[in-house]
């Protein structure tokens, strides 16, 4: 990546600066994010995570600055690299971690595991495997909002690989005709699977170099700053509720590890690694929290509970049971049975 696109600024060109609390429950959510997720790495290493996890170590800003920002009968939308998103709408530590061990007390008793994050009671409106078809389903529940006039605002999140994908483009489309008051959130992470995804895009940029094709103003922000990305989630939520259609961001960002725990990312260059893990956001929001005045004995406080919270939901799913065989055929149709409805 060349040096401009680490100096990209919010939609309104310098950020606000939040206040104190607002920056503090930031760092929270953060910390909150970058636990769980390494305690579902250290439990995937001792097996009682199975299958595979998709991790976003390294891009907690992003959703933790529209998780603070959101109204709370927002909706969110997100890919199966949805850990984050979830968490940050107020889904508990205890059922993220549940469900990834596939236990009684995870968000859908253990039956849709890390690909399926869903909470329905936190605006959490699922994780979707499938590359890009969660963004049409954003799109009609913008729609909905919009026919209802609550004021309520549809957030979609996704890869950058996404945006090869018709989905995207038909999403956009339609969400731009009808001025739908949805916000959609590139997470420009520079990498498809394995793949760069300027290797197989014919503009620099995948989403903000696309927006003007949909009369949208292209948006490309530093992903990895806090302060950043929550400026820019109020500015595009904001417009959203007063009727201003919807907003294309790109956020760039870099997971630190693998696609997911099958890959272990060989294939990036160290030295690219190495300078975006001295990028990372969370000790870089530490460091300007400290500059601003805050003592460091109150980031102390914040770190000591979220981990003895984390260790409490750890136990809470370690001692959940297994689901019971008879939930199987529950919450598969609309009706929750398992019978065709003819």
């Amino acid at each position: 990546m060349n040096s401009t696109e680490f100096q990209a600024t919010p939609v309104n060109g310098t950020a606000r600066v939040p206040d104190e609390a607002t920056r503090l429950r930031l760092y929270r959510t953060m910390l909150q994010v970058r636990y769980v997720e390494k305690r579902a790495y250290d439990l995937f290493m001792q097996n009682l995570i199975k299958g595979t996890s998709h991790l976003a170590l390294g891009q907690e800003a992003v959703a933790a600055a529209f998780g603070v920002a959101m109204r709370a009968d927002d909706y969110t939308f997100c890919s199966y690299r949805g850990h984050a998103h979830t968490l940050v709408r107020g889904a508990s530590m205890a059922g993220v971690l549940g469900e990834l061990m596939g236990r009684e007390c995870g968000l859908m008793r253990g039956k849709g595991g890390s690909m399926h994050l869903t909470s329905v009671a936190h605006g959490a409106m699922g994780s979707y495997a499938i590359v890009g078809a969660h963004l049409p389903i954003a799109a009609g529940a913008a729609w909905s909002a919009q026919y209802r006039k609550s004021g309520q605002v549809a957030v979609c999140f996704f890869g950058d690989g996404a945006t090869n994908i018709g989905a995207f483009h038909e999403a956009l489309n339609l969400a731009a005709v009808w001025k739908l008051p949805v916000v959609f959130v590139c997470e420009n992470n520079h990498y498809m699977e394995y793949t760069p995804i300027g290797a197989v895009t014919a503009v620099p940029h995948p989403a903000a170099d696309r927006a003007a094709a949909y009369g949208l103003e292209p948006v490309l922000v530093n992903g990895n700053d806090a302060d950043v990305m929550y400026d820019t989630a109020c500015h595009s939520l904001a417009r959203a509720r007063q009727g201003g259609g919807p907003s294309l961001i790109e956020a760039l960002t870099y997971r630190h590890g693998g696609h997911s725990r099958a890959d272990p990312g060989k294939y990036r260059p160290q030295e690219e690694v190495d300078a975006w893990l001295a990028r990372d956001p969370i000790p870089r929001y530490r460091q300007r929290l400290m500059a601003a005045g805050i003592e460091e004995p109150v980031l102390m406080v914040i770190e000591n509970e979220t981990l003895q919270a984390l260790d409490e939901a750890t136990r809470v799913a370690r001692e959940s049971p297994l689901p019971s065989v008879d939930i199987a055929g529950t919450g598969v149709w609309a009706d929750g049975g398992a019978a065709w409805r003819n």
